[in-house]
């Protein structure tokens, strides 16, 4: 589709200033004074997924930061396709440690630096401007598309796996996309089809009910700590 990629060509210091904006919010989901932040940076995105010709677009309230979402229905007997992404950062870490401040976006050598810039804010950017050039090009879309951008990704997304179920209807869709992972190398990208989770638990392991001395009994009576060093 040459007309597309021309179309994205010729607006890149355009798209590029956008992503800027993007970049410059401090949207960082576990900084206890940046609840602001993350609010300003919700709605900066819901006025991207506007731009882009969603539509239905909605900043969702949860238990903690809002998830934006957004959609376009007008490709009738096609799938559906669910693109999800992130708008929280980790905390930008010892500043010194920086070439440039995290959350002013600099250019060096043909790369972007900045908090965000490579997870997960310039993929999903990447996703909408697609969507935006396509729609600018051809008028529409070939399938159903619907946005789910989450504000807490990196919190371990505590309200994300409620919203999934009482927004069901909203979010269904025939194919996921998520674009919040690796290349396998500048030039080569790669099709990630899972990652590892996460699982909490507790042992508790219970041995005599009061204290013995263990010169005397260390041999004798079962310690606590091996039978746990054997459970791990």
């Amino acid at each position: 589709m040459p007309s597309i990629l021309a179309d994205l060509v010729g607006r890149r210091e355009t798209n590029l200033g956008r992503l800027d904006a993007l970049l410059r919010i401090p949207s960082v989901a576990n900084d206890p004074q940046g609840a602001s932040a993350m609010a300003a940076c919700a709605a900066h995105v819901a006025g991207l997924l506007t731009e882009a010709g969603m539509e239905e677009v909605r900043v969702m309230p949860t238990g903690g930061h809002p998830l934006v979402t957004g959609s376009w229905r007008h490709a009738p007997g096609r799938p559906t396709l669910l693109i999800y992404g992130h708008y929280d950062v980790q905390p930008a870490g010892p500043l010194e440690a920086w070439r440039s401040p995290p959350f002013a976006p600099e250019v060096r050598s043909d790369r972007l630096y900045a908090r965000g810039a490579a997870d997960d804010k310039g993929q999903f950017f990447m996703h909408i401007l697609a969507l935006e050039a396509i729609m600018r090009v051809q008028g529409s879309l070939p399938v159903n598309v619907v946005f789910l951008i989450e504000g807490e990704e990196e919190i371990s997304s505590p309200n994300l796996s409620r919203f999934l179920v009482e927004q069901a209807e909203l979010l269904r869709a025939d194919w996921a996309v998520i674009s919040d992972s690796a290349m396998w190398a500048v030039g080569q990208p790669a099709i990630c089809l899972g990652v590892r989770g996460l699982i909490n638990l507790e042992l508790t392991m219970t041995g005599p009910r009061e204290d013995l001395h263990s010169g005397s009994l260390g041999g004798i009576l079962t310690n606590p700590l091996e039978g746990l060093a054997r459970l791990l």
